[in-house]
């Protein structure tokens, strides 16, 4: 089997990947980056929680125009896992609105973004619809 590794240090890959945050032990606010305090309560005690790997599209864009080499369209979203606010990609489904609202359920889906010269690959995140979540509105 190939050695993988997460991008980013909240994505955990074993046994079933997921993303960890971090949340302020004072009033449960969620963080997916390091932090000193806690930006709403100035709390400085967090512990790691599992975020649940579905959730609802709250809001998204379609980016048609991105830096050289970064392949557009695709779709940005403001995924809702669990009351946990998640910014991602959507994969796995075309960038049009056809196929993209809100409310859409989808699920955590991860993809090698890269792999080194020792064969390791780098594994990225996004989601992806649950399946007949693109059926319209």
């Amino acid at each position: 089997m190939t050695a993988q590794i997460p991008l980013v240090d909240y994505l955990v890959l074993d046994p079933e990947p997921h993303l960890i945050a971090h949340e302020c032990d004072g009033c449960a606010a969620r963080y997916f980056d390091r932090r000193n305090a806690c930006a709403s309560c100035g709390g400085t005690a967090f512990h790691d929680e599992d975020v649940t790997t579905v959730g609802e599209v709250r809001a998204f864009t379609i980016v048609s125009l991105a830096a050289p080499g970064i392949p557009v369209p695709f779709v940005a979203a403001v995924v809702d896992c669990g009351g946990t606010s998640v910014r991602a990609n959507l994969v796995n489904v075309p960038p049009d609105p056809a196929h993209v609202h809100t409310g859409m359920k989808v699920r955590l889906a991860t993809q090698v973004v890269g792999t080194d010269s020792s064969g390791v690959e780098a594994l990225g995140f996004g989601f992806e619809p649950l399946e007949g979540a693109t059926d319209g509105q």
